[in-house]
């Protein structure tokens, strides 16, 4: 899911990563109505084994948004996202507690579908979302330095650790 979001990005820059975020949420909803409604354990293996692998890309696309919410703070919007998939599975456990097995499967399809036709209204400041904004002048510089499949000069800067620093610290210990 990240290696297509990636690839999508140096193409289209992030309203590709949307594309391919919701597209992967839409099926993987469509996944679950699917395996709810399969009547042969292996025709449910063989659904949920694909339902797997696309929620697996859907995560790995999730990630690659992620850096460009706020870049400063990407650590704690990774923290957040994590989190949020943890609350999501404590939901749909409550619904399936509560209702009938069909009932929750179709509440659980339902909502990664809306989640997927949601993505129509993110909008990341400085990158064009699916329906608002358009890049700025830096997004569209760099996502056209990796098109085609080069690799970027520098995708990240890791700050050198100050050596007055480094020797202070030495110093104290």
């Amino acid at each position: 899911g990240g290696y297509v979001s990636d690839n999508l990005n140096s193409r289209m820059g992030m309203r590709g990563r949307l594309i391919w975020q919701g597209a992967l949420l839409v099926v993987e909803g469509a996944l679950v109505f699917v395996f709810s409604n399969s009547n042969s354990l292996a025709v449910a293996i063989v659904i949920m084994v694909f339902f797997s692998s696309v929620v697996q890309s859907a995560e790995g696309s999730t990630y690659g948004i992620v850096p460009y919410v706020n870049p400063p703070v990407t650590g704690s919007i990774a923290g957040v996202v994590g989190a949020g998939g943890n609350l999501g599975a404590v939901g749909f456990g409550l619904g399936f507690r509560q209702m009938e097995t069909l009932q929750a499967f179709y509440l659980m399809g339902g909502t990664i579908i809306a989640s997927g036709f949601l993505t129509f209204l993110i909008a990341i400041k400085g990158h064009a979302g699916l329906i608002t904004g358009h890049d700025s002048e830096e997004a569209i510089a760099a996502y056209k330095k990796t098109a085609g499949g080069a690799p970027a000069q520098q995708t990240l800067q890791v700050p050198e650790p100050d050596a007055a620093v480094a020797e202070d610290v030495e110093d104290k210990q």
